[in-house]
């Protein structure tokens, strides 16, 4: 394990929002399970911490920029600026989405329909901010997630109002073909890491970078296929599991996304005013971690490491380097032979 490389790639906003989605997973499915009997406003406490983060790392980032404006020459500052506040406006709308369904769920006097206006919006925002992350190379997950699920959250809207009489099967028809695409794109990943195992041109790096992303797809994607069937035979009333059973496979998925956090790299600078890597600023902060940064641990050594340090380490062999050094040095002689 190498410390200094944990800490480069280390994402604090993916680690931020993965983790709190686990724990309200968790404490969703046993508040329908009657396990607790919690309001859902405390349920949703997860998804609060989330959106403080998020609108307190925004306040404290236009305070810095707006203080500070030599910073704004910095780089690709106003790319970066200008992210962030994208990212908070879609995050506000979620929010009004999130509070509205909380009320729902605690009172039920709001239609669904009312409740996911927020969500359909923020897909049809999604698009145009899709294409500017596009241009501008930047990261857009929660964006395309909104982009492409448009037509689902119009389905659970009407299905969840008593509007439609569809089956579950047939709501979640949006939702299918979404993952029967990325069950493609995860078949590919292990197709290709397989024929790069077995390709010696390929160096180690990339083989195991592969093999990792690979592994990494598909336990993401499966486990959250998993779960959809579960859930959609539950709604349909042929099978009879709890929704922590059922919630169980996201677990995975979750845990597998956390894990993906600290290899993510990326990360918006202008969080929080950092203006710098989230390496470098904790390193800055606490300079002590830059001893533990530096030490990387193997599970063994190296045959030849080993025959090394034991040669090194030999008083014979340290005698003879000691007799080659107080050797006089003799100028080379060329005798020409005779005709």
């Amino acid at each position: 394990m190498n410390l200094q490389t944990l800490f480069q790639d280390f994402n604090p906003s993916k680690f931020i929002v993965h983790s709190s989605l686990l724990v309200f997973t968790a404490l969703f499915a046993l508040r329908l399970d009657d396990s607790i009997d919690w309001s859902y406003w405390t349920v949703f406490s997860p998804i609060w911490f989330w959106k403080f983060m998020v609108i307190c790392g925004a306040t404290v980032g236009s305070y810095v920029w707006w203080r500070y404006p030599h910073f704004r020459l910095e780089g690709e500052a106003y790319v970066h600026y200008k992210a962030m506040l994208i990212s908070l406006a879609l995050h506000l709308i979620l929010l009004m989405f999130e509070l509205l369904v909380c009320d729902k769920l605690q009172t039920g006097r709001h239609l669904w329909i009312l409740v996911f206006i927020p969500l359909i919006f923020i897909s049809i925002v999604s698009i145009a901010v899709c294409i500017w992350a596009v241009k501008h190379d930047r990261s857009f997950e929660l964006e395309l997630f909104c982009a492409v699920n448009m037509l689902q959250f119009i389905f659970l809207s009407l299905r969840l109002d008593g509007f439609t009489s569809w089956s579950w099967e047939v709501v979640f028809v949006p939702l299918w073909i979404v993952l029967c695409l990325s069950l493609v794109g995860v078949l590919y990943t292990i197709i290709f890491a397989g024929i790069l195992l077995r390709t010696p041109q390929v160096n180690a790096k990339q083989r195991r970078s592969w093999f990792n992303s690979a592994l990494a797809y598909t336990f993401l994607v499966v486990p959250i296929l998993v779960f959809q069937v579960l859930l959609t035979n539950k709604l349909d009333g042929d099978i009879n599991m709890t929704y922590t059973g059922i919630v169980t496979p996201l677990f995975v998925s979750f845990t597998t996304l956390i894990l993906m956090s600290f290899s993510a790299k990326g990360g918006n600078k202008w969080w929080f005013g950092i203006r710098k890597d989230f390496s470098q600023f904790l390193l800055s902060i606490f300079p002590f971690l830059q001893e533990y940064a530096n030490i990387a641990y193997s599970s063994g050594r190296t045959s030849e490491n080993s025959d090394r340090e034991s040669n090194e380490n030999s008083p014979k062999e340290k005698g003879h380097k000691k007799s080659e050094l107080n050797k006089p040095v003799v100028p080379v002689i060329s005798i020409d032979m005779p005709d």
